[in-house]
């Protein structure tokens, strides 16, 4: 299988549409041989994951909840303190409520890479330019 590398900026970017993107690529719907139960995804580079945004009143409003198994166990981390401590997991779990709810959404969720400046240059040679054009709109 012939995988390619897409380039996103978040930079200004709202969380929401840019995690649906990224959802369609990871998932290869967006290829023309797409089968549900073959994981026939690209690979997604996301950069300038301090930058994204969100609509409303989401920044002071959402909030973000984990359990920790034990009792009295739940955290809970607001928006506007999350993307000062690591924004990369503000991403990641956006991506990971839209992708299908079964065993290949670990295998589509480990080709993504979040980065919160400019992607290595490795990543350089290998990304699809077509999507860069596409995601300046």
């Amino acid at each position: 299988m012939n995988r390619k590398y897409h380039l996103f900026n978040a930079q200004g970017k709202i969380l929401g549409r840019l995690a649906v993107e990224t959802a369609k690529i990871l998932s290869g719907r967006n290829k023309v041989d797409f089968t549900p139960n073959v994981d026939g995804g690209d690979f997604v580079v996301i950069t300038n994951a301090d930058e994204i945004r969100v609509t409303g009143n989401k920044t002071k409003d959402k909030i973000y909840y984990r359990f920790s198994g034990y009792p009295g166990g739940i955290s809970k981390i607001a928006f506007k303190d999350q993307i000062k401590k690591d924004s990369r997991k503000i991403i990641k779990s956006a991506v990971y409520g839209m992708l299908p709810k079964n065993r290949l959404r670990n295998c589509m969720l480990r080709r993504l890479r979040i980065y919160k400046k400019d992607a290595p240059k490795e990543y350089k040679s290998l990304i699809n330019i077509n999507s860069i054009a596409n995601n300046q709109k």
